[in-house]
């Protein structure tokens, strides 16, 4: 498989990093060169400096796909776990890679994240002591042409990395 950038984008506790690391699982299986790029472990690191903000929310996208972009043309799969919740900055994103850029959008409704809540980040909103969260208070703009949609909620792990493997594999 040549390098291509995945970019998983979708609410919070919406299933992203499940899924890469689960198709990454897949891709190692196949022996294919993969690197996971994580939300959570890119701000703990390459993004430590930047806050919440809208510039700030694109500037990280920017970090991590001008990373993503090295990679994949050098022969990598590389896969993106990020809310991203802006058009804009993920088309940049896109247009950068060159053909090389291949969206996942995790469709998973805001009610199932909010049931969900991984990092208690939905609870520390309603409680009042976090503000500015995506798909709360802060918008979130799905994609409009995303490679593939998966509706996480609807189904197992499994299936999910199945349906990407599939749209990956025949692009």
């Amino acid at each position: 498989m040549d390098g291509v950038t995945v970019w998983f984008t979708g609410l919070l506790s919406s299933g992203k990093t499940t899924l890469a690391r689960a198709l990454a699982a897949r891709l190692r299986l196949e022996r294919v060169n993969v690197e996971v790029l994580d939300g959570d472990a890119v701000r703990a690191s390459l993004s430590c400096d930047l806050g919440f903000s809208r510039p700030d929310r694109d500037e990280n996208v920017r970090r991590v796909g001008y990373v993503a972009n090295l990679l994949s043309r050098n022969g990598v799969v590389v896969l993106c776990a990020l809310v991203s919740p802006y058009r804009a900055a993920r088309d940049e994103v896109r247009a950068a890679h060159a053909g090389r850029f291949f969206e996942v959008y995790v469709a998973t409704p805001l009610a199932v994240c909010w049931e969900r809540d991984v990092k208690g980040l939905y609870a520390r909103h309603q409680a009042g002591t976090l503000t500015g969260l995506t798909g709360a208070d802060d918008p979130y703009e799905p994609p409009l042409a995303a490679e593939v949609v998966v509706p996480a909620h609807e189904q197992a792990p499994e299936e999910s990395v199945e349906l990407v493997w599939g749209k990956l594999t025949n692009r």
